[in-house]
């Protein structure tokens, strides 16, 4: 395209040269904007606070819960009754928790996740004795009953769902209703109202499944858990922490015993006396268990939740309260922040006074669900 010669330059109106001067202003204008507004976009992207929307969500405590669990039959004026879990979820849902809770769904563990931990020959002792009608475990104290086995095999199903959820980043942290309870139970013998181990069956399966290589157990019951100590006595990846009361049941729990061969120095035993409370066993927890968990940075931290040391138990002679035990769990749970992401699940055991066990899972629940 030619250059305008000087006489087509003079035959340009003044009002031609106006419109061509105002449409470059308006162009230039326009670019202004358009850049000043992407600019404005950017910094608004990197600088300004999230909406709601963004923000992250603060995850459900899971608690596992199935009535099924409530046809395990122990009898009349047996202190491991159905009503133990009634008088729990009655309080629960009746109270004010400001934080969510899910209820999620789970099924049986297999018998393959059952026999990580227990012998096949116990498992099939186990189905056999339910199945011809026995009233009695022969290899211990515990009771069957027809709805026994899908009661406990659901138990240890709800410990493996909890976990998977933790670890799947869909609960915060689990708590597990269940019944019959489980740190009794050994690889081969049901005895203390268990018939399997569901803690420990837990552990084998994030083990197992989840690639976790280091997993703490603690244990709060005013009893011993004999079963779970003698499963992990020889293994170096599972930490057993046991405060309970000295000279019952079951005789175990000495702290000269702290595990044999690679799981030596894996075991840690705390014995309380009789009538000592929440102070005591606080301290006792803080001077033990802290210092051992630097060495040891667990993955994953399970919980045997015995509120049988409850000031008001008719089997336990120690005198926790409600206050005490989440002032413990806030322990636990400073611990999982520090070393295991967070991760904890509790597994019901004890706990025979019905208002003092009530109040003081909820009390548990509550300080799980404290960020």
């Amino acid at each position: 395209m030619g250059s305008l010669s000087s006489d087509k330059l003079n035959n340009i109106s003044s009002q031609q040269i106006s419109r061509i001067k105002t449409r470059d202003s308006r162009m230039k204008r326009n670019l202004i904007s358009f850049f000043t507004g992407l600019l404005l976009m950017n910094f608004s992207q990197s600088e300004l606070p999230p909406s709601k929307a963004q923000l992250p969500q603060k995850l459900p405590v899971g608690i596992f819960y199935s009535d099924l669990f409530l046809n395990h039959d122990t009898g009349i004026n047996h202190p491991e009754s159905p009503d133990r879990l009634r008088a729990i979820v009655k309080t629960i849902k009746n109270s004010s928790l400001h934080s969510p809770l899910l209820w999620p769904p789970f099924s049986e563990a297999t018998p393959a996740q059952i026999t990580r931990v227990h012998t096949p020959a116990y498992f099939q002792l186990i189905q056999k004795e339910i199945g011809e009608g026995k009233k009695l475990l022969s290899t211990g104290d515990t009771v069957l009953s027809p709805g026994t086995l899908t009661a406990a095999l659901l138990a240890s199903g709800a410990g493996i769902e909890a976990c998977d959820l933790v670890m799947k980043r869909k609960i915060s942290s689990g708590f597990c209703l269940v019944r019959p309870p489980g740190h009794h139970a050994t690889t081969s013998r049901g005895m203390g109202f268990c018939l399997l181990n569901h803690i420990a069956i837990a552990a084998r399966d994030l083990q197992a499944r989840h690639g976790i290589k280091k997993i703490l157990i603690i244990d709060f019951d005013v009893h011993h858990g004999n079963g779970t100590q003698d499963i992990f006595y020889s293994d170096a990846s599972v930490f057993y922490y046991s405060i309970h009361q000295q000279g019952i049941y079951p005789g175990t729990g000495h702290p000269r015993e702290t595990g044999e061969g690679k799981g030596k120095g894996f075991t840690l035993n705390i014995e309380l006396p009789a009538g000592s409370t929440d102070a005591e066993a606080f301290a006792a927890f803080q001077n033990s268990l802290i210092p051992a968990m630097k060495q040891f940075k667990p993955e994953f931290i399970l919980i045997s939740a015995g509120f049988d040391a409850h000031h008001a138990d008719p089997i336990g002679g120690l005198a926790y309260t409600p206050q005490g035990y989440a002032a413990f769990t806030q322990e636990i749970q400073k611990l999982a922040k520090e070393y295991s992401h967070g991760r904890t699940v509790f597994m019901l055991e004890g706990g025979y006074g019905l208002p003092g066990l009530a109040a003081s899972v909820l009390e548990v629940i509550k300080a799980i669900s404290t960020p």
